[in-house]
């Protein structure tokens, strides 16, 4: 009994989809394998706008965006980069966006919210400590937001994604030294402001 082969961009049993075919049988128009694509991408960029997002409802919608984003553009795509590395700086790109839009009088209220829920919560010591991560998630995206776009998306890729200093600084466009630099300013402003709130003890104080 024969069976009717694997297409090509069809993963081979004990080896690694090759990413570059599938691109270049997508960009010919093969939907098929720009839905392979997509199976591959999905999770490692769902993870990657979270992080850049910093909130869970809209993650869903951006990730959407992003993939769209990236159809149209498919032409485009070079290969100077990995596939990875283009798709998730149209991710980077699409949540820039996202945030410029979050500039209006009611989101400043809310993250004004976030900062004084958790000023009021850290005396409490009946607060468990994964009540008190969530709340210091909430107040350290509460601050980025506040924060020039290229100090942020520098602090998320490195500090909270961990991306390497080469992926990060190559999905935002700069260079290596840059991006350490951007991120150091960003730690910097952000350890300021958690000092303010009572996170964190000035340096000097208390410990190191």
């Amino acid at each position: 009994m024969t069976t009717d082969p694997q297409p090509a961009w069809a993963p081979r049993p004990q080896a690694a989809d090759d990413v570059a075919g599938l691109v270049q049988l997508a960009r010919g128009g093969r939907m098929d394998a720009w839905a392979r694509l997509y199976q591959l991408f999905y999770e490692p960029l769902f993870r990657h706008v979270r992080y850049l997002a910093g909130e869970g409802s809209i993650v869903e919608d951006l990730v959407q965006e992003v993939f769209a984003r990236a159809l149209v553009a498919l032409r485009e795509f070079d290969g100077r980069s990995s596939f990875s590395t283009w798709l998730h700086g149209i991710g980077v790109n699409v949540v820039r966006n996202h945030w410029r839009s979050q500039t209006s009088t009611s989101t400043a209220h809310d993250r004004l919210r976030a900062m004084t829920t958790v000023r009021e919560a850290v005396p409490h010591v009946d607060l468990d400590r994964a009540h008190l991560a969530r709340e210091r998630a909430r107040v350290v995206y509460a601050i980025l937001a506040d924060m020039p776009e290229h100090l942020r998306e520098a602090f998320v890729l490195r500090d909270l994604e961990g991306l390497a200093p080469a992926e990060a600084a190559a999905q935002l466009g700069i260079s290596a030294g840059n991006l350490a630099v951007r991120a150091t300013r960003a730690r910097q402003r952000i350890r300021a402001e958690l000092e303010k709130l009572g996170w964190l003890a000035p340096l000097g104080e208390d410990g190191p």
